[in-house]
C-alpha cells in the first residue's frame, strides 16, 4: 500500500531535475559557461561562499561548543535564536538586516558614522546575507559533535597538565573535525544557493552583487538557456556536496 505513495514522491523529486537535464542545451554549454557575465557571476559566488563559511567557522565552532559544554541560564532560547534563520523566510532575513546592518539601521548607523563602512548593496553585504543563513546549518552539525565527543580525552588531557585553550585546540578539534568538515560544506553550499536574503540586503548588480542565483533569476526573463547552464552548474555542485557526505549520512 505504501510503494505508489513512494514512487509518486519520488517521481515529484525526480521529474524536475530530469526536466532540467533533458532540456540543457548541451552542444552549446561550453560557450555559455564561458561567456565573461557567467564567469564573473560563478566567481562571485565561490568568493562569496567561501568568505562567508570561513566567517561561519570562525563565529560558529565557538557558538557551538558553549551550546554543547556550557551550562548557562537562557540556553534553550540562545539556541532556538541561533536556528531561526533556517526556518526564517530568506527575504525577511534579507530586511531583518537592512533594519540592523543598513546606514540607517541598529547597528549600521554606528559603523557608517564611526568606520565609514556601509553594507547593503556591496560584496561584503553578499557575504554576511549568505553567513547570516549558512551559520545554523554549521553550528548545529558542530554542537552535535561536540555533544558526541568523549569526555575523557579531555579529562587525561587537564590531568596531564593541558590548559583549556591547549586542550581544545590539541584534543577537542580533532575529534570534532568531521562535524565540522561537514557543517563547513553543508555551510558553503546553503551560502553559494543564497537568493532571497542577497537580492534584498545586497541587490542584484552585475560584477558586485549578482551572484549565481541571482544570475539564473535574472536570465530566466532574457535568456532561459543561460538560466537552465547556471542551474545546471548548482546541481553540480549540489550533487558534489551529497556526494561527499554520503558515508557521514549513510552511517
Amino acid at each position: 500500500m505504501l510503494v505508489l505513495p513512494a514512487l509518486l514522491g519520488l517521481a515529484f523529486l525526480v521529474l524536475p531535475l530530469a526536466g532540467l537535464l533533458l532540456r540543457a542545451p548541451w552542444s552549446t554549454l561550453g560557450t555559455r559557461l564561458a561567456r565573461p557575465e557567467i564567469l564573473e557571476a560563478l566567481r562571485l559566488s565561490l568568493v562569496s561562499a567561501t568568505l562567508a563559511t570561513l566567517f561561519c567557522l570562525l563565529v560558529g565552532v565557538p557558538l557551538a561548543w558553549v551550546l554543547a559544554r556550557v551550562d548557562f541560564p537562557g540556553r534553550r532560547l540562545v539556541r532556538a535564536l541561533v536556528t531561526v534563520p533556517l526556518v526564517l523566510p530568506p527575504v525577511v532575513g534579507g530586511v531583518a538586516l537592512l533594519l540592523a546592518l543598513g546606514r540607517n539601521g541598529l547597528a549600521g548607523r554606528w559603523l557608517d558614522r564611526w568606520f565609514g563602512v556601509t553594507l547593503p548593496f556591496t560584496t561584503a553585504g553578499v557575504v554576511v546575507a549568505e553567513a547570516f543563513v549558512a551559520l545554523p546549518f554549521l553550528v548545529i552539525s558542530v554542537e552535535g559533535a561536540v555533544r558526541a565527543a568523549d569526555l575523557r580525552y579531555e579529562d587525561a588531557a587537564a590531568t596531564l597538565g593541558a590548559t583549556r585553550w591547549t586542550t581544545f585546540r590539541r584534543v577537542t578539534l580533532p575529534l570534532i573535525a568531521p562535524g565540522v568538515g561537514a557543517g563547513a560544506v553543508l555551510c558553503w553550499a546553503r551560502a553559494l544557493g543564497e537568493f532571497g536574503a542577497t537580492i534584498t540586503f545586497a541587490g542584484n548588480f552585475p560584477g558586485r552583487t549578482q551572484t549565481m542565483p541571482l544570475a539564473v533569476y535574472l536570465a530566466l526573463e532574457n535568456d532561459p538557456q543561460a538560466a537552465i547552464v547556471l542551474s545546471l552548474v548548482l546541481l553540480a555542485v549540489s550533487v558534489i556536496v551529497l556526494a561527499g557526505l554520503r558515508g557521514r549520512w549513510v552511517s
